[in-house]
């Protein structure tokens, strides 16, 4: 049997079957409350005055959204591998098609628009090579390397559920072996960035600058029932955590400041203890969830508008940095002339939503869905299926 024929994970003759996928309405919900966050952290970075200190501060609180996106990636595709087995074969490339497509088509259109906006004296051979230097790194659009860092992880995951099989019984221990590693990584990349200059400053396009919480979601998927339980059942303590923590990280960000790191520096995504951060945020974000869950009806609202959010949320995270482009570029002036400090930032965060979510529905309704907004058209048939319910997307937390 070849490596692409390979299905890793599968319980063997003396493990009992793992029952049929359940819908996990919970993370659903983490995967909106994230992207709304991703989505604040661009545009409080594009809006904040040089001397906001409270923005600089809520700016580097919402740098969590790094470290959960991943964690929820790792969930989402270990939970729905070890329910529904595939070979590799299959596998990949379903995986690389809706957001390796998509990863393409917009880091062209991000390319296209910086050289409108800011047209050089290069020509067409110049121009294929810098874009293609873009492709390889990430680096066309400053949100555009999560989606190169999730293609990653799709290529880790024999290893990812290799590692979850094999160390049952020690997955604590596995757990704070990651956590030591990621946090002196990530304490070089912040205290000793000299140690790391061989990455030329890509410290953000490579998975192992999020190996803790890339474990920490395909663990958590593999004792997704126990896990959940225990979220339940200690939303209040969660709570708890989450505030503590928030209080000990805008600490560690205001003595930043007080021994001379800039506003932006002391809430920089590599702060070592935005990974203590993050991990609380996560909690508490599945807290949300699992109350939410727990209250919904069937046929209600909520659970319709969490259905059509979650459908939509990958293609409103791949096009709203566009939309602040636009808004910002074109009306800049205007809207600091005209929208006073502190509200300038939740105007254009909302302005921001509103036209990512426009983009997103119009690409949803025409052929190019699939590498606008990573999921497939439908057509206009009568009988065209609705968006997925299924409990882990197909692809990744974007999905």
């Amino acid at each position: 049997m070849s490596a692409g024929d390979a299905v890793v994970g599968v319980p063997t003759a003396t493990e009992a079957p793992r029952p049929p996928r359940p819908h996990l309405w919970e993370v659903d919900v983490v995967r909106i409350l994230t992207f709304l966050c991703v989505i604040a952290v661009h545009t409080t970075s594009h809006t904040a005055g040089p001397n906001d200190l409270p923005l600089y501060v809520l700016l580097g609180l919402l740098h969590f959204t790094r470290n959960v996106f991943f964690a929820l990636t790792a969930f989402v595709l270990v939970y729905s591998y070890l329910h529904k087995p595939v070979p590799m074969r299959r596998f990949w490339p379903r995986r690389f098609l809706l957001v390796g497509v998509p990863y393409v088509a917009w880091s062209l259109i991000y390319f296209v628009a910086s050289n409108l906006h800011s047209p050089g004296h290069r020509d067409f051979g110049q121009l294929t090579l810098a874009f293609l230097g873009h492709l390889f790194t990430g680096t066309a659009w400053y949100h555009l390397y999560f989606l190169l860092v999730t293609m990653q992880v799709y290529l880790l995951v024999p290893v990812i559920l290799w590692l979850v099989a094999k160390t049952r019984g020690h997955h604590a221990a596995v757990l704070v072996i990651a956590g030591i590693v990621q946090l002196v990584i990530v304490g070089l990349y912040f205290y000793f960035p000299s140690s790391v200059a061989f990455l030329h400053g890509y410290t953000k396009e490579y998975f192992f600058s999020y190996l803790f919480f890339i474990i920490a979601g395909a663990v958590g998927a593999d004792h997704s029932a126990g896990f959940l339980a225990w979220v339940r059942a200690h939303r209040p303590l969660i709570g708890w955590i989450t505030l503590a923590t928030g209080v000990v990280t805008i600490g560690v960000f205001i003595a930043a400041i007080a021994v001379g790191k800039t506003y932006s520096a002391a809430g920089t995504p590599l702060q070592p203890i935005l990974m203590v951060w993050g991990g609380a945020v996560a909690l508490a974000f599945l807290a949300i969830g699992t109350w939410w869950a727990d209250r919904r009806r069937p046929d209600g609202f909520g659970t319709r508008f969490v259905r059509l959010a979650s459908d939509r949320s990958f293609g409103i995270f791949l096009s709203h940095p566009l939309a602040i482009w636009i808004l910002l570029w074109i009306g800049n002036d205007y809207f600091q002339k005209v929208i006073p400090t502190p509200w300038l930032t939740p105007v254009i965060y909302l302005m921001v939503i509103a036209s990512a979510i426009i983009i997103t529905e119009i690409a949803r309704r025409t052929p190019l869905s699939l590498p606008l907004t990573g999921r497939r058209w439908a057509g206009r048939r009568k009988d065209a299926p609705p968006a997925t319910t299924s409990a882990a997307p197909e692809t990744t937390a974007a999905h």
